[in-house]
């Protein structure tokens, strides 16, 4: 909790308050809203916090120690700022809420009295229900990296240095139809080889979805056409004529991190660390017992 300015504290010592909750959505690309459960809209530190959304909140709960608090945000998705397709899509996913105590008489009296990150959103009948999780659920998290043969980077992320900007690592498509929910039809990848995009990511640069980003599932030549398949995904529909960029996938294993990318010396992964299936596995003749790597 923020500190409660006097004046504000003066407003409590009246027999009558006039007080109201606000709250600021924010977010991971920015985007800022605000909402609250007074009747009227109000402007508090230079967000305008509308009133028509339904916005009401659960008991919050404040615990001593290291338990993670939780407190619900309910709305309801009729507001012009919160759109249904926008949670399905994931862009309300790790978005920051202040919870604000203002004096809707005088909005510049207020207190920030909860900074939370929203955990999990449920939809029914036209209305959302957000779990707002406490700081202390980063505690709850795993963190750090795992011991493993795949890499944990990020093709093209500041750990794998790899330049996804390169031209034949980055195409530009268009749809040319869907002929499945998840399966397009694209114009444009002729001169790529079948699972040069798979596990690659593809963002949307016109149509319903733009400005979406995708996981490519599987790229395939079938005859004279080129196939994507798209991880499923609740949104607005694709249509002809929509354009994407698409960037090469990458299935995390060393061998491909060697030959497709030349990027081994990158390789965030432990590919010659022997793991079980090496130590429990039985002595057979042909075997190659050298020392060498277990992955060249």
């Amino acid at each position: 909790m923020s500190a409660c300015p006097q004046a504000l504290l003066d407003h409590f010592a009246r027999d009558v308050t006039t007080v109201c909750h606000c709250w600021r959505l924010t977010r991971p690309d920015g985007v800022a809203s605000g909402f609250t459960d007074h009747d009227l809209p109000l402007t508090v530190d230079g967000t305008l916090f509308e009133p028509q959304s339904g916005f009401s909140a659960s008991e919050a709960r404040e615990t001593l120690g290291m338990a993670a608090d939780t407190v619900d945000v309910e709305g309801a998705l009729s507001s012009a700022l919160i759109r249904d397709e926008d949670i399905a899509a994931g862009l309300y996913d790790g978005a920051t809420v202040e919870t604000l105590l203002v004096n809707w008489r005088e909005p510049g009296d207020f207190a920030v009295v909860r900074r939370a990150a929203i955990g999990k959103i449920t939809r029914s009948d036209d209305r959302f229900v957000a779990e707002l999780e406490s700081l202390a659920s980063r505690l709850d998290q795993p963190n750090g990296r795992s011991v493993r043969r795949t890499c944990d980077a990020e093709l093209g992320d500041a750990r794998c240095g790899f330049d996804l900007d390169r031209p034949d690592f980055r195409a530009t498509g268009e749809v040319e139809a869907m002929d499945a929910p998840d399966r397009i039809v694209a114009a444009g990848l002729d001169g790529f080889a079948a699972g040069w995009f798979s596990s690659g990511t593809l963002t949307w640069a016109s149509g319903a979805r733009r400005g979406w980003v995708e996981r490519v599932v599987d790229h395939r030549l079938l005859g004279a056409h080129v196939i994507l398949v798209l991880q499923p995904r609740v949104g607005p529909p694709v249509g002809a004529g929509d354009v994407f960029s698409v960037v090469a996938g990458c299935d995390k294993t060393f061998a491909t991190c060697k030959a497709k990318f030349a990027n081994a010396l990158n390789f965030r992964g432990f590919p010659h660390l022997p793991g079980n299936d090496a130590a429990y596995a039985y002595v057979a003749d042909g075997g190659n017992f050298d020392g060498g790597p277990i992955v060249p």
